[in-house]
């Protein structure tokens, strides 16, 4: 499949992003990431490493459009909490005596 990534055109195939992934150790999830085999690797560890580019050369956006199309499972940004649970701020300001919900 043919995409463009910080402007440069590559020739990217699954098992191509599979073997350039290969023994390469993923690093600590902390936005938007990719699963590739069994592991989850950050969207800009893996731009670098196929690309051979510098991380700051390119988008996570533009990395995660060229995964999907290739069939990749991408995910979003971890941590979002769920609906319900209050934020460690709303936890804090109702055990200082405020209220658990926003006041907008």
């Amino acid at each position: 499949m043919r995409c463009v990534i910080a402007r440069y055109p590559f020739e990217l195939t699954k098992s191509g992003v599979l073997a350039s992934m290969k023994g390469v150790r993923a690093e600590l999830v902390t936005g938007e990431s990719v699963t590739i085999g069994r592991r989850r690797y950050p969207v800009k560890q893996v731009g670098q490493v196929i690309t051979r580019q510098d991380r700051r050369d390119f988008t996570s956006g533009e990395v995660v459009r060229a995964m999907t199309r290739l069939g990749f499972t991408c995910h979003e940004r971890p941590g979002t909490a769920p609906v319900g649970v209050p934020t460690p701020f709303q936890t804090a300001s109702a055990l200082l005596g405020g209220t658990t919900s926003p006041e907008v």
